[in-house]
């Protein structure tokens, strides 16, 4: 799909298509193809304390399928990757969408809840009672309007609130008696009161009384402690039911006493059950609670804190990324986000940052636990040891260093020799394919970005873990492009990427296309920085070009953007207006497609000129350009090839050929559109090449790509090209070089390579029209 170019002061993230809250268990699964950018919308900035240097101008890519909300790394791995112990099915804790799941499971345990509809007082409990399973409750978590306030009015709820009071006095500790049953009333009443407050109305002082009294008794009761799976079912929901009453605070020490008394050998109710105590805590934590009891209850119970880290050093065996250790244990940054809390939560989150490794198995309780310290604690991470974490963790994260050529490297988390043959092959071959259609001149002068760095992360999930970090970035993404101040010596242009592991076994760094192409239109089109070139609206071209290029080169039908074809939405004029901050995700890649297309095939010459002003960074003449001499006057054009273009007839796209090898027996002539491969000079000797031009020839193009080394090009028109004598030249660092001659002499026309640094394996094209 495709990122955008924009500052790392001005970061834009992506609402996520598929979101997972950053401290949820259970992640959603990844979709098969590509997630569509949501609007454009200004995110929070990454991690501070630990960054090196100020990081490169950003620009945040569409969020992939596993992308979570925020900036925070994943809790926990995605589906496949890590085990989560729970009992199942769970009930809903607030989505409904869930509540209609388990009310399909409850049709098919063949029980009816009509009774507990129409009962209430004592006849009310024994309906509920009387359920042949908890499962039959299910269904209430759907209930909404006039049934919803019949059913889960105050005093329903206290009278079942009251009922279970009454019931734990003497549990059995298993569902013998029907407790479950009156819990999950309980949770599903609080729940649909939050969704349908107008219908249920408010809950007071009564519930909050009644509620104390019977949480307060099943807690007291001798059996609510068995260490069995029949007390777990029932005990993993009435600790989900403190959350749900917000009663977090007063029963911080019941979250104490399952911390302290888990082992491994705890049945999967059990564990349930220590799962859940951890959204009591994140609860007790919750901003929008503002639950000063919780946090009162740690602070005058030190214990519960140093509890809790202990649950997780006794219990560090069992970490994989997606057990209940590492979720409770993650949880413990929330203390040194608190004021009252920082100064016993400090070392606690000090102590397992540093006694855990960074990758691996603890990787994401270490990881989440130092961007809490990060993020909540700035601008201590000498307290922490952790100042250097991002050039720690570069050697132990990404394994893999490969060089395609000298302007290409690849760092990757784990790559076969296959893969990394591949990428480089298909960006080198990108490369001449985007100057095919851009026909510029070169590299914009001054522009110093002559090499990129791509790094892969194995998926989503490890680049959310690491590259935050690593590289100072917002992570609720599809990966960044990092350009820089490409005036600035040293700058490094960077992508950060990670592999679309859900399209395995077929291996894709997602966004990859999209993303060089952005890096070549930065060098080749775009003058000066990012920020230079979003003075005014460029959005329509930087996202359009990239989209053009990325599934031209590759040879993929853009569906989406054909489909938005047929609408028209949008006048050619009003495109030429897009910014990231007034427009979506299908204005600015789909429409942003379609402008590009449309102009590139019927108005080339308006683009030329349109890029020459881009080149040459006089961002108010090319507005001038399209807002004033094109204006309005292709709008209807652009409608009628809107029309044909959603029939599927947008026009003849440019071909994705490889140049044919020349044939001439002297191995340094040249022809009309052929390439010689493995063209190589030891250092400060030349590569002499000759090509015999007929009369009319209006641009000749010579590039040059690959290999290794460095080797500069020279044209001479009708005499041998030297260091010393030459018409026209490029000589950036690396064989990345691009001569484009207007208007050359008919006859033999002459050029070189030099070799500013012995190069080999360097294929040379010639290309003239």
């Amino acid at each position: 799909m495709r990122p955008s170019r924009i500052s790392k002061a001005t970061v834009r993230g992506v609402p996520a298509l598929g979101a997972a809250f950053f401290l949820a268990l259970g992640l959603l699964a990844p979709q098969s193809q590509a997630a569509p950018v949501g609007s454009a919308t200004p995110a929070a900035k990454a991690a501070t304390g630990t960054a090196s240097a100020p990081a490169p101008r950003s620009i945040p890519v569409p969020k992939s399928p596993d992308a979570s909300i925020g900036d925070r790394p994943l809790a926990a791995e995605s589906a496949g990757k890590g085990t989560v112990t729970k009992a199942a099915p769970q009930t809903p804790r607030a989505a409904t969408k869930d509540a209609k799941q388990f009310s399909a499971a409850a049709a098919a345990a063949d029980c009816s809840i009509s009774g507990v509809l129409g009962a209430s007082g004592s006849a009310l409990v024994q309906q509920l009672k009387a359920l042949p399973d908890v499962t039959c409750t299910y269904p209430l978590f759907d209930l909404t309007g006039t049934d919803a306030g019949r059913v889960f009015k105050e005093t329903q709820m206290v009278t079942v609130s009251d009922a279970l009071r009454t019931a734990s006095a003497t549990y059995t500790g298993d569902n013998s008696a029907g407790i479950g049953q009156l819990v999950m009333f309980l949770r599903a009443g609080y729940y649909v009161q939050g969704k349908n407050t107008a219908a249920v109305g408010a809950y007071g002082t009564p519930l909050q009384t009644s509620i104390r009294g019977s949480l307060d008794a099943f807690f007291a009761a001798p059996h609510s402690q068995d260490a069995t799976e029949a007390n777990g079912a029932t005990l993993n929901e009435a600790v989900t039911l403190i959350d749900s009453a917000h009663e977090n605070g007063r029963y911080a020490g019941i979250v104490k006493r399952l911390l302290a008394g888990y082992t491994s050998s705890w049945p999967n109710a059990m564990a349930t059950a220590v799962q859940h105590a951890g959204w009591v805590i994140e609860g007790g934590f919750d901003a929008k609670r503002a639950d000063t009891a919780f946090v009162a209850a740690l602070q005058a119970d030190p214990t519960i804190a140093t509890t809790w880290a202990a649950f997780v050093t006794r219990n560090a065996a069992q970490m994989n990324g997606g057990d209940v250790v590492t979720s409770i244990g993650m949880l413990l940054g929330n203390l040194v986000g608190n004021d009252a809390l920082r100064a016993q939560g400090r070392p606690l989150v000090k102590d397992l940052i540093n006694r855990y490794p960074l990758v691996g198995a603890t990787g994401p309780l270490t990881m989440n636990l130092v961007w809490f310290a990060e993020n909540q604690d700035k601008g201590n991470c000498s307290y922490y040891g952790t100042c250097d974490l991002p050039a720690r963790l570069v050697p132990l994260v990404l394994t893999v260093d490969h060089t395609c050529n000298a302007n290409l490297r690849i760092r990757a988390q784990e790559m076969t020799a296959q893969q990394l043959s591949d990428t480089c092959t298909s960006l080198t071959n990108q490369d001449a394919f985007f100057h095919k259609v851009i026909k510029d001149n070169g590299a914009i002068p001054g522009d110093l970005n002559t090499s990129l760095e791509v790094v892969a992360f194995d998926d989503y999930y490890n680049y959310s873990l690491y590259a935050w970090i690593m590289y100072g970035i917002a992570v609720d993404n599809g990966g960044m492009y990092e350009e820089g101040n490409p005036a600035k010596v040293g700058n490094q242009a960077r992508f950060i990427a990670h592999e679309a592991d859900w399209l395995r076994p077929s291996f894709q760094i997602w966004n990859l296309n999209h993303e060089y192409t952005h890096y070549l239109d930065g060098r080749y089109n775009m003058a000066g920085d990012f920020e230079a070139g979003m003075t005014t609206p460029t959005i329509w071209w930087v996202e359009g070009i990239a989209e053009y290029v990325s599934y031209s080169y590759r040879n993929v039908h853009y569906d989406a953007a054909i489909t938005e074809a047929g609408k028209k939405t949008y006048k050619l004029s009003q495109l030429f207006d897009t910014t990231y901050d007034n427009a979506d995700q299908t204005r600015i890649y789909n429409w942003g497609y379609l402008a590009v297309r449309y102009m590139l095939q019927s108005h080339p010459q308006d683009v030329d000129a349109l890029l020459a002003k881009y080149r040459a960074g006089d961002w108010a003449g090319a507005r001038t350009l399209l807002t004033s001499t094109i204006g309005t006057k292709y709008d209807a054009d652009f409608a009628s090839w809107l029309t044909a273009c959603a029939a599927d007839n947008c026009g003849t796209l440019p071909t994705v050929t490889q140049t044919p090898l020349c044939t001439a027996a002297d191995i340094r002539q040249f022809d009309k559109n052929c390439r010689r491969d493995n063209v190589a000079a030891a250092t400060g000797n030349y590569s002499y090449s000759f090509l015999s031009l007929p009369a009319g020839v209006r641009q000749l193009t010579i590039t040059t790509s690959g290999g290794s080394g460095n080797a500069d090009l020279y044209y001479g028109g009708s005499n041998w090209a030297t260091t010393g004598s030459y018409q026209a030249k490029s000589t950036n660092a690396g064989n990345g070089e691009t001569l484009t001659i207007t208007n050359p002499p008919s006859g033999w026309v002459y050029f070189s390579l030099y070799a500013q640094q012995g190069f080999s394996g360097v294929t040379v094209t010639t290309q003239y029209q």
